[in-house]
């Protein structure tokens, strides 16, 4: 087994040979990397988000050896720690959709995980809701969607029925999701962490992936600590502090999934779907505004529109309400601030100007000033404004034609839910060839 500590010494040792500055080397050409240490491993997974962990685990339960690499201090430090901590039914997502599948089949894993782990959760429920007449048939188009996918407890309510069970609320007719829940995130992620290590899983935090090359027909990584990244001048190109060979890859990177993809040479590029990127921000409830207790017991959701499911609310396990996320369209960074997670997470306080008369469509006694700037996520798109939805992408050698490789891309909402659906997927079209030497990915 490779240990972090054998990884940070190699990386040491190959920078007390070289500066960062005198390593220049073009990273759309072969880097030169005679001097640079090589070490073999079985399986390594990019990313310590709750899918890249889900997977880490679900490779380690098969007895395999996991390397699990990550750029930030500590795992689930991205979009995994900014979201709404909401288990999906599973509603929204066109039929036969690996988003639909994996939602579903997640769902039941979570909490089937949860309840038998400890791990905070509840099953509140959630009301999508209509405001006016003109979107009841958008709601019955959900119901259908939603049963075509599995989700079997789905129930349409008329008006009178939804406000004796939400008297703050607004609306002309909803759909009940009896089945929709809320959990403690970092709560699940110790608890996948723990028994992935327990199983042999070693992290290595502070150390990025920024690129690969191909030795013979498989992905060879190019590794160095975060640090060196952060001290980089922006003229130089990088090289890496390290060459890791491993049998089986899951780039499972989040936001820099696409970016990191097109850095490992000898892919075709053309096989990586173009990234977009959309900021979403949240608020919460002032109770010096409003009532001492929240509003609403279940999770209220309008109607979706593009690129989300629109502002919604959302509990968590302390009674706390949010609202959010809207959607902000923004510009994707250069590579090595991708790597860094250098987007943008602020909250503009002018942002609830546009969030009152939302969230007035169906909570008409929010009092102005009540909302309070809480957290912002980014959404990691495969299609930009203005273009249809995506579905998620996971992506083998059937596509790119790479031995071992696995690209997950964008891995956006319901990606929490489906995440144990994700790792169990992933890992059974794993397996492994007469001779023994190299694992394939079989669709």
């Amino acid at each position: 087994m490779l240990r972090q500590g054998v990884i940070k010494r190699m990386i040491s040792q190959s920078q007390s040979k070289r500066s960062l500055s005198s390593l220049a080397s073009d990273s759309n050409s072969k880097p030169r990397n005679e001097n640079v240490p090589k070490e073999k491993v079985e399986c390594v997974v990019i990313g310590a988000g709750i899918v890249g962990v889900a997977v880490a685990r679900e490779l380690s339960e098969k007895g395999k050896e996991v390397l699990l690499l990550d750029s930030a201090p500590t795992f689930g430090t991205v979009t995994t720690s900014r979201n709404s901590e909401v288990i999906h039914a599973g509603i929204y997502y066109p039929p036969s959709s690996l988003k639909a599948r994996f939602c579903v089949r997640g769902r039941h894993l979570l909490y089937q995980y949860s309840s038998r782990n400890g791990i905070p959760h509840e099953r509140i429920g959630k009301l999508i809701v209509a405001t006016e007449a003109s979107q009841i048939p958008k709601l019955n188009q959900l119901l259908d969607r939603g049963i075509r996918n599995g989700v079997e407890d789905l129930r349409l309510l008329d008006s009178s029925e939804a406000i004796r069970m939400e008297p703050e609320l607004y609306c002309v007719k909803a759909l009940l999701s009896p089945s929709s829940g809320i959990l403690d995130t970092h709560s699940l992620m110790l608890s996948l962490v723990g028994e992935a290590e327990a199983k042999g899983t070693t992290f290595s935090y502070n150390t990025t992936v920024i690129g690969g090359h191909l030795e013979g027909d498989q992905m060879a990584l190019h590794v160095c600590e975060t640090k060196s990244l952060q001290d980089w001048d922006g003229s130089t190109s990088l090289q890496p502090d390290l060459i890791l060979l491993p049998k089986f890859v899951v780039n499972s990177s989040g936001l820099s999934a696409p970016v990191l993809a097109r850095r490992f040479q000898g892919l075709d590029t053309a096989s990586v779907p173009p990234a977009y990127y959309a900021r979403g921000s949240y608020f919460s409830l002032s109770y010096s505004s409003n009532a001492r207790v929240p509003p609403f017991k279940h999770l209220i959701y309008p109607i979706p529109e593009e690129g989300g499911l629109g502002v919604h609310v959302t509990l968590d396990l302390d009674g706390q309400l949010k609202f959010g996320p809207d959607v902000e369209w923004i510009q994707p960074l250069h590579d090595t601030c991708s790597f860094l997670n250098r987007f943008n997470y602020s909250v503009s306080a002018d942002r609830a100007e546009k969030f009152y008369p939302e969230i007035r469509k169906y909570y008409p006694n929010l009092k102005d000033g009540s909302l309070l700037p809480s957290y912002a996520g980014i959404r990691p798109k495969l299609s930009g404004p203005g273009q249809p939805a995506c579905d998620f992408v996971i992506q083998g050698e059937d596509i790119h034609g790479v031995t071992g490789l696995v690209n997950l891309f964008g891995i956006e909402s319901p990606g929490l839910t489906s995440s144990m659906a994700i790792a169990e997927y992933v890992v059974a079209r794993l397996s492994v060839s007469v001779s023994g030497q190299y694992w394939r990915f079989t669709s």
